[in-house]
């Protein structure tokens, strides 16, 4: 079983940015396909990015794709997003996912990942 530990969310001031890390353990060696989502109160699991499992393909949301940066590092098990020009609606808790067991995500909604961490609180001020 694969256990994900996201890190790195902050108080940081509008305008800043940020790097949040993904480190996976569990299954040494294996690599999966990874994905960023973030969650607001009281709504639903939102897509920000996905990246495959050798890192050579990314996909973005359109509503961060200028600002966000999906990235990994398969030698430390570790994945990164990357995040520019925050602002105080960008304030949620962030999560990463993996697909360890499904295809290749085609709407890349949370249901097509199967794994996930417990998030990270980013909180942006104005």
């Amino acid at each position: 079983q694969v256990q994900l530990a996201e890190s790195g969310g902050i108080l940081v001031q509008a305008g800043g940015s940020l790097r949040l890390t993904c480190v996976s353990s569990g299954r040494p060696g294996a690599t999966y396909s990874m994905g960023w989502f973030r969650q607001f109160p009281g709504k639903e699991r939102e897509f920000l990015a996905h990246i495959n499992a050798d890192g050579s393909s990314t996909h973005y949301a359109d509503s961060v794709r200028s600002r966000f940066t999906i990235s990994r590092d398969n030698t430390r098990n570790t994945g990164y997003l990357r995040m520019t020009r925050l602002q105080p609606e960008d304030t949620a808790v962030y999560y990463c996912a993996l697909i360890t067991t499904g295809p290749p995500p085609t709407t890349y909604s949370a249901h097509e990942y199967d794994s996930w961490g417990r998030g990270t609180q980013v909180t942006v001020a104005s």
